[in-house]
C-alpha cells in the first residue's frame, strides 16, 4: 500500500537502486528539498514538516534501507556510505538535504560522496560525533535489538491518544514534554516502525561512521539545528558540527531530540532559510547575467 495518511497530498513511488527497493514520497513543485528520517523512523516522521515545505518546494521523502516500506541492504555494511549512495539516486539534483538524527549523518555522507547532488544541508539533532562512544554503542545495540517502536506500533492509536501513554513512550529520552506532543504527530512517529527490516544494520553502520574525518570536504551552505533538552545527542555535538562546518547553530529551547515533531515551525524556517540563501547565491550577477 503506497498511501501514507501522515503525508497528505504526497504521492508514493518505489525506486530500485543497487539491490534496494526504496519507498519515496513526494509533493510540490520548484527547488528540491530532501528529508531524511532517523534510526528506526520512517517518512511519516516528517508529518508536521513536509506539507508546509511542499507549499514552496518539491519535497522528496525517502525511507532509508530497512526502514518503513524500503527493503534492507543486500548485505551488512561497515559505514553509512551505502545508505547515502542509495538515497542519492532517489531525487533530482541539486537539492537541499535535511536530515534528522541518523538522517543528518546520511545527509553529510551524501554531501561528501555526491557533492553535485547537494546544494545545502540542514542537520536537525544530527547523530554521528558521539555515536561511536561505548556508551552510545551499547544504547544503540540494545534499542535496535528490542525495537520498542516496532512493539508499540500496533498500539499506536491508543498510545498517541493518551497523555500518560505518550509520556511512557516518548518521555524517557526523546521528547522534552511528551504530554504536549500532538497525538497525530506521536502516532506518525510510531506508524512506520511496524514495517522495519534493517534497523540493527543501520545502528551498526552508525556507530562505525566517523563524520569528523572528512567534514572539511563539505562545501555547501549548512545550518545546524538542535534541541536544548536533547538527551539522545548532546548539544556539544551540535556545537562541534557548527564549528567544523563553519555553519550557524540554532538551539531550540524546551525541545528534545524529536524536534521535527516538537517544534516543526522552527525546522521549516531553518530549511527555507538555507533554501533561500542557496537561491540568492545562484542568482548573483556574473558578467551582467544571472546564474541559474
Amino acid at each position: 500500500m503506497l498511501d501514507n495518511p501522515f503525508l497528505p497530498g504526497f504521492s508514493a513511488r518505489y525506486c530500485d537502486v543497487r539491490g534496494v527497493r526504496l519507498r519515496v514520497f513526494e509533493a510540490g513543485v520548484g527547488r528540491v528539498v530532501v528529508l531524511l528520517h532517523g534510526l528506526g523512523g520512517a517518512a511519516s516522521n516528517w508529518t508536521a514538516v513536509a506539507p508546509s515545505l511542499a507549499e514552496r518546494a518539491r519535497v522528496v521523502v525517502p525511507e532509508l534501507p530497512g526502514h518503513g516500506g524500503s527493503t534492507a541492504l543486500p548485505a551488512p555494511v561497515a559505514t553509512l556510505d551505502a545508505y547515502a549512495d542509495r538515497v542519492a539516486d532517489a531525487f533530482e539534483a541539486p537539492a537541499v538535504v535535511a536530515g534528522h538524527s541518523l538522517g543528518g549523518l546520511v545527509a553529510l555522507r551524501l554531501a561528501v560522496r555526491h557533492p553535485e547532488r547537494v546544494c545545502g544541508l540542514v542537520l536537525a539533532g544530527s547523530a554521528g560525533i558521539s555515536s561511536g562512544t561505548r556508551r552510545s554503542q551499547r544504547a544503540l545495540v540494545v534499542a535496535s535489538l528490542i525495537q520498542p517502536g516496532k512493539r508499540i506500533a500496533p498500539l499506536r492509536h491508543l498510545v498517541s491518544g493518551r497523555r500518560v501513554l505518550r509520556e511512557l513512550a516518548f518521555g524517557f529520552v526523546s521528547v522534552a514534554d511528551p504530554r504536549a506532543l500532538e497525538p497525530r504527530v506521536a502516532e506518525a512517529f510510531l506508524a512506520g516502525a511496524a514495517l522495519h527490516t534493517g534497523v540493527r544494520e543501520a545502528a551498526d553502520a552508525l556507530v562505525r561512521t566517523d563524520p569528523k574525518r572528512d567534514l572539511q570536504r563539505v562545501r555547501v551552505r549548512a545550518l545546524v539545528l538542535h534541541g536544548a533538552r536533547d538527551r539522545m545527542v548532546p548539544l556539544r555535538d551540535a556545537v562541534e558540527y557548527s564549528r567544523r562546518l563553519d555553519a550557524p547553530l540554532r538551539v531550540i529551547a524546551d525541545c528534545g531530540h524529536l524536534l521535527i515533531g516538537e517544534r516543526p515551525p522552527a525546522v521549516v524556517d531553518a530549511i527555507f532559510n538555507v533554501l533561500d540563501r542557496v537561491l540568492d547565491v545562484e542568482e548573483l550577477p556574473v558578467d551582467g547575467e544571472l546564474v541559474g
